[in-house]
C-alpha cells in the first residue's frame, strides 16, 4: 500500500441514496479500494455502515440542508452576505476532511447549482498550496437545456459554466465533452467513460469475483466454459485442442473446465494426467484453468457449487460441449436460460435439445472447429455487445488503465511544480 493513493470522492449524496450519480460514485469507490487505494466518500447525506471504504458524512455538503437553501434565496435577491459566510463554513469542513488526500474527485458539484455554496468551497480548496488536487468529474449540466433558468447567468452562479484553472476537468463521453466546449466551458476536458461492474450487477459470488480477477477474466477476448467431469467420454483434449486453435487464430482465449475427476478411479486419473500434459506440451497453461484442482493464490481451495457454475455462465462467452456421447444435454438448457452462446458436438441428445448452436463433428480437426466458433460469435449481436462492454466498458477496467495513470500523473505534476 506504499505507493497507493489517497482519494476522496465527493458528491451531495452517497448509496443508499438511489441515483445515477450515487451509483458511480459507490462503483469507483468500492473498485478503487478494491485495487488497493485509500478511499474516503464525503457527502451530505448517505452512508450505511457497511461499506468496505470510509464514509464521511457533512450535511452542509447537501442539496436540502436549510443554509444552503436559505443563502441560495438570499443570494437571488442581491444579497451575497450570507452565502460568502456560508462558504466560508464549509470551506473550513472541507479543508479538515480533506486533510490527507491527495486527490479530490467532485462528482457534478462544480456543474450543477443545488449547492453553489459548496461549489465556491471546492474552487477555493483548490487555490490553497498544499492543499488536495481537486478533479471534477461532471455528468451534466443545467447550461445544457435550451432555456435555462434566468438566474444562472448572473453572478454567482456562472460559475458553474467557468472552469477553475487549478482545477482538473473529467467528463464522461465525447458528446458530453462536446456540449461542454459548446456551452463555454473552455478548459481542458478529459474523458474517461462510465461503466459497469460486473461483480456487482451479476451478485457474483465472493469465489466467483476472486477467480475472475485471478484468471483475468474479463481482460480476455474469450471465455469458453465446460461444466463436465473429468472422463474420457466428455473427449476433453478435443477442447484443449480447439482452445490452441481459437489462440492460433489471435484471440487471448481463456477455457474453464469446472467438473472434478475421481482421484480413486484409475482411468479417470490417467485421463486426467493425459490433459494436464496436452496443456503443458501446447503450452496453454496461461489458457486452460481446471477447477478440480485449482488453489487461490491464498492457497485456498475452490470447490464449485451451482451458485458458482451460475457464475461461470454469466461471465463466459460459450459454452463449450464436446462429449462423444451423452443421456441429456442439461448444461446446454442451462445455457439457453441465460441467452449463453453455444458449441458442441452433434451427437443426438445435444442435436434434439439445441437450437441456434454451432454444432461440429466429434472427428472434424480442431483448427476447423476453432474457426466456426470464432465465425459463429461474430454473427451473434449479443455476443458482440457483450464483448464490447467487457472490453471497454467493465469499471475494474476503466479505473485500473485509465483513471489510475490519470490521477497519478496529476501527482507527478503536482511534484514537478513543486520541485521547481
Amino acid at each position: 500500500m506504499d505507493d497507493a493513493l489517497k482519494i476522496g470522492i465527493l458528491h451531495y449524496t452517497c448509496p443508499p441514496v438511489v441515483g445515477g450519480v450515487e451509483e458511480i460514485v459507490n462503483q469507483h469507490a468500492s473498485i478503487l479500494h478494491r485495487l488497493n487505494q485509500q478511499v474516503t466518500v464525503l457527502a451530505g447525506k448517505g452512508g450505511t455502515g457497511n461499506e468496505p471504504y470510509e464514509v464521511k458524512i457533512e450535511p452542509l455538503f447537501g442539496s436540502k440542508h436549510q443554509s444552503v437553501l436559505k443563502a441560495h434565496e438570499q443570494v437571488r435577491r442581491g444579497d451575497h452576505l450570507g452565502i460568502e459566510k456560508l462558504t466560508s463554513r464549509i470551506l473550513e469542513r472541507l479543508t479538515k476532511l480533506c486533510g490527507g488526500l491527495d486527490i479530490l474527485m467532485v462528482h457534478n458539484v462544480l456543474q450543477m447549482p443545488f449547492n453553489l455554496p459548496l461549489t465556491l468551497a471546492i474552487r477555493r480548496l483548490a487555490e490553497s498550496d498544499d492543499g488536495v488536487k481537486v478533479v471534477s468529474w461532471a455528468h451534466d449540466s443545467p447550461y445544457f437545456q435550451p432555456n435555462p433558468p434566468d438566474f444562472l447567468n448572473s453572478d454567482p452562479w456562472t460559475v458553474l459554466r467557468m472552469p477553475h484553472p487549478l482545477i482538473h476537468y473529467v467528463t464522461i463521453s465525447e458528446s458530453r465533452k462536446e456540449l461542454f466546449l459548446q456551452q463555454g466551458e473552455r478548459g481542458d476536458w478529459t474523458v474517461i467513460n462510465n461503466g459497469i461492474d460486473p461483480m456487482a450487477f451479476f451478485y457474483l459470488d465472493p469465489r466467483s469475483v476472486k477467480l475472475a480477477s485471478e484468471l483475468r477474466l474479463f481482460d480476455r477476448d474469450l471465455v469458453m466454459v465446460q461444466p463436465s467431469r473429468i472422463t474420457p467420454r466428455k473427449n476433453l483434449e478435443l477442447s484443449i485442442h480447439i482452445v490452441r486453435g481459437i489462440k492460433a487464430l489471435g484471440y487471448n482465449v481463456l477455457f474453464v473446465m469446472t467438473g472434478a475427476y475421481d482421484p480413486h478411479e484409475t482411468r479417470a486419473t490417467s485421463y486426467y494426467r493425459r490433459l494436464r500434459y496436452w496443456i503443458q506440451e501446447l503450452d496453454l497453461k496461461d489458457h486452460i484453468a481446471i477447477l478440480a484442482e485449482y488453489r487461490f493464490k491464498d492457497k485456498s481451495r475452490l470447490v464449485p457449487d451451482r451458485i458458482f457454475i451460475r457464475d461461470l455462465y454469466l461471465m463466459a462467452d460459450l459454452l463449450l460441449m464436446t462429449s462423444k456421447d451423452e443421456g441429456f444435454g442439461l448444461p446446454l438448457l442451462e445455457a439457453g436460460m441465460i441467452k449463453l452462446p453455444i458449441a458442441c458436438t452433434a451427437i443426438p441428445p445435444f442435436l434434439e435439445v439445441g437450437r441456434d448452436v454451432c454444432f461440429f463433428g466429434k472427428d472434424d480437426p480442431p483448427l476447423f472447429i476453432a474457426g466456426r466458433i470464432v465465425e459463429y460469435l461474430s454473427r451473434s449481436n449479443t455476443h458482440r455487445m457483450y464483448r464490447h462492454v467487457m472490453k471497454n466498458y467493465v469499471m475494474e477496467r476503466v479505473c485500473r488503465d485509465r483513471l489510475l495513470p490519470y490521477l497519478r500523473t496529476l501527482l507527478d505534476i503536482r511534484k514537478k511544480e513543486h520541485a521547481s
